[in-house]
């Protein structure tokens, strides 16, 4: 089958992908630390590498934000693909990086395979900022490979500004890339990072104080809001005896306090739905302060489960009904 003309129809969503505009910013980053460290840098990757299920996320759609990524998927009993594995190969390194490609054994790799929709091989993807759309499948003459592949590269120029640095395909073989040396904490990180251990040292006092110590700082640190949560919940459940708990919130279902507490003890007993339920209806029954107190350890709980559970959309629903 000949090459088809780059569009982007026909393309593959792989889910949990950068969206374009993150994958400009992205380049844009990868270009300054390009600059920094100057042309003569040592390129951080060859120009051609084995693609596998297990690292599929870094060597493609990671990479894919920085770099144009061009899959042949081959099989060893298909002569044709090894031959035009070979022509793409050296293709790559005629391009000195404005592409990297990707090999991709069908037989080895049969999710990404079948993710990728491959009928037969060779097949001939392109990943763009963690988007992949078919680029052609069977033998085709090299001149339509290249037109092909400088149609995936003004694609990925034009509507993601994703630019492959230049490099030396010879010492990008002889020289392989010297790790960058690891980047010093900050302040933040280390606050956090000290929270963390101390909610796993069941420190929950101490853990408690430094989530809102970064909090104070950074009050928008989504992690150290999820970490305040659950060392807040966990204290409060501290030496609770289950059986009075939930005895004393049935016998008295006007009690805010016998209320929260069930709830609290319903998550972290891996009940959600039940939590959840019981501050909605305890929300419905109640008003004034009772009312905002329920509420607010409903938002409370969501922090815990996280904002993408379909339960906290439904209990989010849920609440809006008696609210308003």
């Amino acid at each position: 089958m000949q090459p088809r003309n780059m569009s982007m129809s026909g393309v593959v969503d792989l889910a949990a992908v950068k969206a374009a505009t993150e994958a400009k910013a992205k380049a844009e980053q990868a270009r300054a630390q390009r600059q920094e460290t100057g042309p003569g840098a040592a390129p951080a990757s060859p120009l051609v590498i084995e693609v596998t299920e297990a690292t599929f996320e870094s060597d493609v759609l990671q990479r894919s934000a920085e770099v144009p990524v061009v899959i042949s998927f081959w099989a060893d009993q298909a002569e044709q693909s090894k031959q035009l594995n070979a022509v793409l190969e050296r293709l790559a390194g005629e391009y000195r990086g404005r592409f990297v490609l990707g090999t991709a054994e069908v037989y080895a790799n049969q999710m990404l395979f079948q993710q990728f929709g491959v009928q037969g091989v060779p097949a001939v993807f392109a990943v763009l900022a963690g988007q992949a759309m078919p680029l052609f499948q069977g033998a085709a003459p090299e001149e339509q490979i290249t037109e092909v592949l400088d149609q995936v590269i003004a694609v990925a120029e034009q509507r993601f500004g994703i630019v492959g640095a230049e490099v030396d395909p010879g010492e990008a073989a002889a020289q392989p890339a010297e790790p960058a040396p690891p980047r010093p904490a900050t302040p933040q990180e280390l606050a956090l990072s000290a929270a963390h251990e101390a909610l796993d040292a069941g420190d929950l006092a101490g853990a408690v104080q430094a989530y809102r110590n970064v909090l104070s700082d950074e009050p928008a640190n989504t992690e150290a809001k999820l970490g305040l949560a659950q060392a807040e919940l966990l204290q409060r459940v501290e030496g609770a005896d289950p059986q009075q708990v939930r005895k004393a919130a049935a016998d008295a279902p006007a009690d805010i306090d016998a209320q929260l507490a069930a709830s609290d003890l319903d998550l972290v007993g891996g009940h959600v739905e039940d939590a959840f339920g019981r501050l909605v209806d305890t929300v419905r029954r109640t008003a004034g302060e009772d009312r905002d107190r329920a509420r607010l350890r409903l938002l409370e709980l969501f922090e815990v489960i996280g904002p993408e559970d379909p339960r906290v959309a439904a209990a989010r629903t849920a609440l809006a009904r008696v609210l308003f």
